[in-house]
């Protein structure tokens, strides 16, 4: 299962395809159609613990990508999204699969519950390859993951309810249960994550173990939570992560990037274990015409319903409504309630019970297949998909980048500064600058960084062999023509990095970092001045150039701007450097005809 699932999820990304089609593609292969991966046989009662414990981990995960501070402005439509949204979701689900797919009332209010997550494995990268402009990226990744564990929660209440003698006990177990998840999840969640935080921050715990005392803490509060009540350990794990995110008392990163390596193993093992479970009838079924009207439905009535109930008075425009009810995949939380509650189900002896299944993989593999491959066009003809964004992400955040970050936001253009230093990161957030604390090498950033109105990287970190991986990080999502590094120091050119690994060099031959900095101690500042005044300043270092149009250019040394009378150039002032230095890049303003 590990070789399989790290295989296919590479030849995803060589196909530039969702890597849960292909996951799901084998686990079918090697399960139902050859017979070839036996799973219940070989995890035996072991599988339903280890499939909580990883979406556990997962979900965790996905806490820590969430920022309070970029739900500000959306805070309310996903409040609605996950809780007026879920239940539209949850009745229309439950209608179409009874009258669609013709199960009993319980199954049909069963699988409803199950489908009102949406996937934000699936969710994420599609965004990132998107890059929507306005609010929907923030709504949809935090839709995605915070609406998981209500999902779970909704799903256990419903599983409640079918085993209730009559309707008045079943509201009371019901409402029991929702309290009683609710508190235990929150109060653990949050407790927990605080006295980790704490252990951490008095180094209690050396760093070789934070990785491994980490997954121990999260596993933990997850068995904990639902010893007190059941499912309520989902709520617990997302909410430690969002705490872990969001305090500024402990730097998290290096866990971070275990835990991204970690959730990479673990989607590989479960989206294969799960679809190998199938049983060969259940693929026919998938594949019924009953199946894809149930799968449309989902699709064209139910999420836009939602959506557009949900955002009423909120302020989003027609358009951003309109993205948003097209990007709802369902995802791995979805096949792993499904097939815990099939089995229970089963074990109880309840008809339908085997159905639940195959028809909550029919919908994950319908809406991946269906938004992955129409999203971008649709938001391109909503003109919610740049063409050529003209954002920064700045990768540093020395005092001098920060200046740098704030002529560029002045000017009206999105930049994001990225950084594990986290004094270096504060005093950015301090001034208003959009920040990204930890190390843009590392995969986790590609979903955590809102790539929506960013098209290019610059690296300006005093580390060469950073600078130099960033830009050949991002160079599929910006490209190689817009990934840019600083200047290499001598010494790095010598013995350091390939230089057929990196970006564009920045700036003038000489500007390294370490000259930069050099030259930023002694009085050099950052300004936006006129193209007429920058070529009277002849001490002036230019760094970006813009204009009316609402294009920024960066200025290198080999292609350096033709400036006209309405530019403004970002420039450094007052450099302690021979004005010949910079004569190699200066070319006349263009007189305007």
């Amino acid at each position: 299962m590990i070789v399989l699932g790290i295989m296919a999820q590479w030849v995803a990304w060589r196909l530039r395809l969702p890597s849960i089609l292909l996951l799901l593609m084998t686990g079918i292969i090697v399960g139902p159609l050859t017979g070839l991966l036996h799973v219940d046989e070989m995890m035996g009662d072991l599988l339903f613990p280890f499939v909580s414990g990883a979406v556990a981990i997962i979900l965790f995960e996905g806490g820590m990508s969430l920022r309070l501070k970029d739900i500000r402005e959306t805070g309310a439509v996903v409040r609605n999204l996950v809780t007026i949204g879920v239940l539209v979701t949850w009745i229309i689900t439950a209608i179409g699969a009874y009258f669609l797919l013709d199960l009993d009332v319980s199954i049909s209010m069963l699988l409803g519950a199950t489908l009102v997550v949406t996937g934000p494995t699936v969710i994420i990268p599609l965004l990132n390859q998107i890059r929507p402009s306005g609010r929907v990226s923030s709504v949809l990744r935090w839709e995605g993951i915070v609406i998981d564990p209500v999902g779970a929660i909704l799903a256990l209440l419903v599983f409640e309810e079918i085993f209730a003698v009559d309707l008045q006990e079943g509201i009371v177990i019901a409402l029991g249960t929702l309290i009683g998840t609710l508190i235990i999840g929150l109060v653990v969640g949050v407790v927990v994550a605080n006295v980790m935080i704490e252990f951490y921050r008095r180094y209690w715990v050396p760093e070789n173990l934070q990785n491994a005392g980490t997954l121990m803490v999260v596993i933990g509060a997850f068995a904990l939570s639902n010893s007190f009540q059941a499912e309520s350990g989902l709520l617990t794990v997302t909410v430690m992560g969002i705490v872990v995110a969001n305090q500024r008392r402990f730097n998290f990163q290096h866990i971070i990037e275990f835990k991204e390596s970690l959730q990479v193993l673990l989607l590989a093992t479960l989206f294969i274990m799960l679809s190998a479970r199938l049983q060969p009838e259940s693929l026919l079924l998938i594949a019924s015409p009953q199946t894809l009207l149930f799968v449309a439905l989902i699709i064209v009535v139910e999420r836009p319903l939602a959506v557009f109930i949900s955002t009423i008075g909120s302020g989003l425009t027609w358009k951003e409504r309109l993205f948003i009810s097209w990007m709802a995949p369902r995802g791995i939380v979805a096949a792993s309630v499904a097939s815990i509650f099939a089995l229970e189900l089963s074990n109880a002896g309840h008809p339908g019970a085997n159905l639940l299944v195959p028809y909550t993989f029919a919908v994950i593999i319908g809406t991946v297949i269906v938004y992955s491959l129409t999203s971008g066009l649709v938001a391109q003809q909503l003109g919610l998909s740049e063409r050529n964004p003209q954002g920064i992400l700045l990768v540093g955040a020395s005092e001098w980048v920060q200046q740098i970050a704030m002529q560029i936001q002045a000017a009206g253009f999105r930049v994001v500064l990225a950084d594990t230093n986290q004094s270096n990161i504060e005093l950015a957030d301090s001034k208003g600058l959009e920040t990204y604390l930890g190390s843009v090498i590392s995969e986790i950033a590609l979903d955590e960084i809102n790539l929506s109105g960013l098209g290019r990287l610059v690296a300006m970190t005093p580390n060469s062999e950073v600078n130099a991986l960033a830009a050949e990080h991002f160079e599929n999502a910006f490209g190689n023509r817009n990934t840019y590094e600083l200047r290499r120091p001598e010494r790095d050119l010598r013995g350091g990095i390939s230089p057929n690994i990196g970006g564009i060099p920045l700036f003038n031959d000489d500007m390294t970092y370490d000259y930069i900095q050099t030259q930023f101690m002694n009085g050099a500042q950052v300004t936006t001045m006129s193209a007429n005044l920058f070529q009277n300043t002849p001490t002036a270092l230019p760094l970006f150039v813009y204009d009316g149009e609402d294009e920024l250019q960066i200025w290198t040394s080999d292609n350096p701007p033709r400036l006209m009378p309405d530019h403004r150039v970002i420039a450094f002032t007052n450099f302690n450097t021979a004005p010949e230095t910079f004569t190699t890049t200066r070319k006349p303003v263009v007189a305007m005809s």
